[in-house]
């Protein structure tokens, strides 16, 4: 503890220039505050498992009324049973067990990009999790989400695909 002598008679002044000193100083007298959860433990901890968005998220805000913002480099693919492609900006209304209003993901059926509107948990114990993709509901097993999933950018994936495929991805 540092201890302040004054030569100065007056020593309310001096009490005011401890107080503005203090409240100006860079220095806090309070805990440093504890850093937010990660995404994945944001999610778990929403009723959501942690592999529902990729380990390359950079970061994320979620406002007092539940709009949450996800942010990644670049737009990127992955795959749980089908393939899922991220934009660089996800955004939903998360509440205990949803992701409602989803923009920013798509997910592929039958050759088509359909996007993801509604990501449901309605059950934990029930073992599914429902996307709401517009046209149909799709439920798919909770197992396919317990971690988060490695996501390549988008051109890369498909160069993979046609190599993989050889001269019939090309016709």
């Amino acid at each position: 503890m540092a201890y302040f002598t004054t030569t100065n008679k007056n020593p309310i002044k001096f009490l005011h220039f401890l107080t503005i000193f203090s409240l100006l100083s860079p220095f806090s007298l309070s805990s440093p505050s504890s850093p937010p959860p990660s995404i994945h433990d944001l999610l778990v901890s929403r009723g959501l498992p942690k592999g529902l968005l990729p380990e390359e998220v950079k970061s994320y805000t979620l406002s007092d009324n539940g709009t949450l913002e996800v942010f990644l480099d670049e737009p990127c693919l992955t795959k749980y049973e089908n393939r899922v492609f991220f934009d660089s900006v996800v955004r939903a209304n998360l509440s205990y067990g949803s992701l409602i209003g989803v923009v920013g993901l798509s997910q592929e059926e039958l050759f088509l990009w359909l996007p993801v509107k509604d990501i449901i948990v309605n059950d934990p114990k029930s073992g599914l999790i429902l996307f709401d993709i517009g046209v149909a509901y799709k439920q798919l097993s909770l197992s396919l989400f317990e971690e988060p999933p490695h996501c390549k950018p988008q051109g890369i994936l498909n160069n993979q695909v046609r190599k993989q495929k050889g001269f019939e991805a090309m016709r």
